[in-house]
């Protein structure tokens, strides 16, 4: 869907340019999410405005369906791009439905008349998004979160094969995050729709995303499935910062714990993983292969703790003893 030859982004400042990445080659398909991923300050919201054609490029190409972007006017990219941004739309005396009714506006006449089949596809994104009770509050009465989902629907309502958002989760509490991410994955598989979009939200973004973009300052770009990411170890390059690693095992980031105690744990399942997850927080080093003597069982019907073989404590369920443990570890 978009191809991307030799990419410079940045801005012309009094007849300078300032160049945020460059020599960017890549391809964005159709039927993916894609998700870009980097730290403040990279580049990202240049970027995704440089392939809406909001912002102009310093250099390279960028092809929309085998035709390069300079070369559509604006009316006919409007039916091709979507883009929702993070900024805040200040906008007084308007409801939800009129505001993502102007996402028709490219399919209107000049006096922007909505036909039945225009409020059709108005009430066909409301309804995707979920925001039915929001349809006839007015657009300055929401909250960061609700303005968000509207904007996006209007964006939908625009009916585009490509949507590109920045930070589309931003507001979000973390259900709705989840919500979103997997609305717009289902868009782009069910409806082939080329979904682009920066964010924050790495655990997410592993876990759904069809493709990563990674950007950096120091390391460029890295294009993969998040998969072949995690294996050739660029994921952990990226994201290397202290007090965090990367768990291979789950393809996740998991926080780094001082450890000064050991315990053995013995048990199976999630009643093992949770109480090894516990102790880990309290700074107790735990599994199977510990020598230590002290023992903890997580048990189908409860949690013991043992020392040296003698039962000392018994609970069914783990805060009670971790205070027991703990109170033994002094």
């Amino acid at each position: 869907m978009i191809h991307i030859e030799d990419l410079s982004i940045g801005y012309c400042e009094k007849k300078k340019r300032r160049v945020v990445a460059e020599h960017i080659h890549a391809d964005i398909h159709a039927g993916e999410l894609t998700c870009l991923l980097g730290t403040n300050g990279v580049g990202k919201s240049t970027l995704l405005r440089t392939l809406s054609a909001f912002q102009p490029k310093l250099g390279g190409t960028i092809s929309l369906q085998g035709k390069d972007i300079d070369d559509y006017s604006d009316k006919q990219l409007a039916r091709l791009v979507g883009l929702v941004l993070t900024e805040k739309c200040d906008i007084r005396n308007m409801s939800v439905t009129d505001l993502i009714g102007m996402g028709r506006s490219p399919y209107t006449g000049f006096w922007g008349m909505l036909s039945a089949d225009d409020r059709a596809v108005i009430d066909r994104a409301i309804a995707l998004i979920g925001i039915e009770k929001l349809a006839h509050r007015m657009v300055h009465t929401l909250s960061d979160g609700e303005r968000q989902k509207v904007m996006i629907a209007k964006a939908l309502a625009q009916e585009t094969p490509v949507i590109l958002l920045d930070e589309p989760t931003a507001f979000l509490d973390f259900p709705s995050k989840v919500e979103m991410m997997q609305l717009l994955h289902r868009l782009s598989h069910e409806m082939n729709k080329t979904i682009f979009l920066s964010t924050h939200d790495l655990e997410l973004a592993l876990q759904i995303a069809d493709k990563l973009w990674l950007m950096s300052s120091t390391e460029g770009f890295r294009i993969g499935i998040p998969e072949d990411l995690a294996l050739d170890g660029t994921l952990e390059r990226f994201f290397h910062c202290k007090g965090i690693s990367f768990d291979r095992d789950s393809g996740l980031f998991r926080l780094k714990f001082v450890l000064h105690d050991r315990v053995r744990l013995i048990g199976e399942g999630e009643r093992y993983a949770l109480m090894r997850k516990a102790l880990q927080r309290c700074g107790v080093e735990a599994h199977r292969d510990v020598e230590s003597p002290l023992c903890i069982e997580a048990a189908p019907e409860s949690f013991r703790l043992y020392r040296r073989g003698a039962l000392q404590a018994s609970s069914d369920t783990i805060e009670p003893l971790l205070e027991a443990l703990l109170q033994s570890l002094q």
